[in-house]
């Protein structure tokens, strides 16, 4: 008989009864969340904005939908990503290299971080541009499968998968709003207006 058993009796009648929340000691580990719904919410609790899509024909119309509620429609997008431009080529978009003359940046990301509800981005989306030298709105393009644990097993992904040549410039977005309320945490950083655009991959 297990110690524990010994000490604290035998709990068997409700061994087939799953335990509701309520139920749950104070002590008790917390239910972890599938990785999907914790970088939902993470996402959300720093202010990002986030649209599940289950193909590309709904990428596209909530692209659509971003502009008009933004009246972005007759703006440039700043447009890095030569693959961006031949995805979004029938969305009617504007764009520009130049920084100065973009409403808003079209881009991707690396990975969709998981245990803090950020993006990582490296050079070859924003090159060797800082992220305060960006326009403040962004619109990302992502999909599931990008979404991991952490920041360790994202930068991890990275090496694999560009083992030729590492990109430069790794760094996260964190803060989808900005705020009076400074913490010591988001001191520095540059609080961006993001909308997530997320494809259904898996």
């Amino acid at each position: 008989m297990s110690l524990f058993r010994k000490i604290f009796g035998s709990k068997s009648e409700r061994s087939g009864e799953e335990l509701k929340s309520d139920d749950r000691g104070k002590y008790m580990p917390e239910i972890k969340l599938p990785i999907d719904e914790r970088f939902t919410i993470n996402f959300k609790a720093n202010g990002g904005k986030f649209l599940y899509c289950e193909n590309l024909n709904e990428i596209f119309l909530n692209l659509e939908h971003i502009l008009t509620e933004n009246s972005w429609e007759e703006k440039k997008t700043l447009l890095f990503d030569e693959h961006l431009k031949d995805k979004f080529i029938n969305s009617n978009l504007e764009h520009t290299n130049k920084i100065s003359e973009a409403t808003f940046f079209l881009t991707t990301c690396e990975n969709l971080i998981a245990n803090d509800g950020s993006l990582l981005i490296s050079s070859k989306q924003i090159f060797e541009k800082k992220l305060p030298e960006l326009p403040i709105n962004f619109i990302v393009f992502a999909t599931t499968s990008q979404i991991v644990e952490n920041i360790g097993e994202g930068l991890r992904g990275i090496k694999s998968k560009n083992r030729q040549k590492i990109p430069t410039n790794i760094t996260t977005i964190k803060h989808f709003k900005s705020s009076d309320e400074k913490d010591f945490l988001s001191y520095g950083s540059s609080a961006k207006n993001l909308y997530l655009l997320l494809l259904e991959d898996l």
